[in-house]
């Protein structure tokens, strides 16, 4: 049953075109967020001022409520092929990034990439279910966390190799065709939109109805808030990566097999995920997602090459279920005028919460035992876990007028 609808999925012509779109433009994207604090790092020798790289990147996530407002108020396909091509020519700024003098460049056009990232992930969960069909969301949303995770283990060796060879330029040059490449991919999908309706609301007002929407909702408020608290559980345990790998008396490079074990069972999860969430359900899918990670911490706090491997496989494979659940229930949940709010808001909830558990993860690792920390972080995922894996009590979801 599995094979059969993710051959559908990969047979469906708009889905194809979409996964190829996220699967290339997210392939220039990941390589140009390595190299970019490479890049920084080689130019200035200052490791705060690569990290922020990273931080400009991720800081446009906390708008995403009023930037998921741009792909309500227009059709979202010509939007994203709009996005994809004005970041393509913006990259090319990059090519004039050759000292430190000129690394204000680079810092900006990051941060146009996030939130440019932002509106283009509202416009994509917006688009999916007229383009793909609601029957195969949950294939289609697990392909492309599979697609998203894959890049993750190739681009960033790409991006490396291509930096040393020619340069941070040419990493941005690549960065630039795969957004024209992927906008060509959006133009040639098949599709209807009306073109919405004019809103009188203020924007303020606007921006606020994809959160009442997530909080109103039954459904949709339990996945949100576990989402959320699942990743702020991620970044702490994250932040603690490096001194596993140093507890089993390994170099720092070794946190790569980690990653690349991680991976892969993020790419495995996320072929399943169409049929799992047919079986269990969205709730279920997800609490039992959480569960398993929380396992996988704590067979990473063991002394033990094994277990610290197999900790990374479960912890891989159960992170992205909560979040494959939550988008998928959020795109079947939502009226499609109020969907790239209502999916941008939910982003933002999910993946905001990451930043803070990185920078409190940063002060624990350093005062609290590892043996203690990660079986503690354990313990709370199944908490998070649990209300989900009860039987959901009956309710009559309210939604706002769209």
């Amino acid at each position: 049953m599995t094979s059969t609808t993710i051959g559908r999925v990969l047979r469906d012509r708009n889905a194809g075109l979409y996964l190829g779109a996220v699967l290339v433009s997210g392939f220039g994207s990941t390589a140009l967020g390595l190299v970019s604090g490479i890049w920084v790092k080689e130019l200035t020798g200052s490791d705060g001022l690569a990290a922020l790289c990273q931080l400009a990147l991720w800081a446009p996530t906390l708008l995403g409520p009023l930037l998921g407002t741009l792909a309500d108020r227009t059709r979202r396909r010509p939007l994203l092929v709009t996005v994809c091509l004005a970041l393509g020519a913006l990259l090319l700024a990059l090519l004039a990034v050759d000292g430190a003098g000129r690394l204000w460049i680079l810092f900006a056009v990051l941060l146009v990439h996030g939130a440019c990232g932002v509106v283009t992930d509202a416009a994509e969960a917006a688009l999916a279910p007229a383009a793909v069909g609601k029957e195969l969301l949950g294939d289609f949303n697990g392909l492309r966390m599979a697609a998203n995770e894959g890049m993750k283990l190739v681009a960033p060796l790409v991006g490396a190799g291509l930096f040393t060879a020619y340069g941070g330029a040419r990493v941005a040059l690549l960065d630039a065709v795969t957004f024209v490449l992927a906008a060509g991919m959006y133009a040639l999908l098949r599709v209807r939109e009306p073109m919405p309706a004019p809103e009188r609301t203020p924007l303020r007002a606007r921006t606020a109805e994809g959160a009442r929407h997530l909080w109103r909702n039954a459904r949709l408020r339990p996945l949100v808030v576990a989402g959320g608290l699942t990743m702020l559980t991620s970044g702490v345990s994250g932040a603690a990566v490096y001194a596993i790998v140093e507890g089993l008396g390994h170099a720092p490079a070794h946190t790569g097999v980690l990653y690349v074990v991680q991976g892969a069972g993020s790419v495995a999860v996320g072929v399943a995920s169409g049929a799992l969430l047919r079986r269990l359900g969205e709730r279920r899918f997800a609490g039992a997602g959480v569960a398993l990670s929380g396992a996988g911490l704590a067979l990473s706090a063991l002394p033990s090459d094994t277990a610290v491997l197999a900790g990374s496989l479960a912890n891989g494979a159960g992170l992205p279920c909560v979040l494959i659940a939550g988008l998928t229930a959020v795109q079947r949940e939502t009226p499609d005028a109020l969907l790239g709010r209502a999916a941008a808001t939910a982003g933002t909830l999910m993946f905001a919460p990451t930043a803070l558990g990185i920078a409190a993860g940063a002060a624990l690792v350093e005062s609290v035992d590892l043996r203690v920390l990660l079986p503690l972080l354990a313990g709370a995922r199944l908490l998070i876990a649990a209300p989900l894996l009860r039987p959901a009590r009956r309710a009559t979801s309210r939604r706002p007028t769209a």
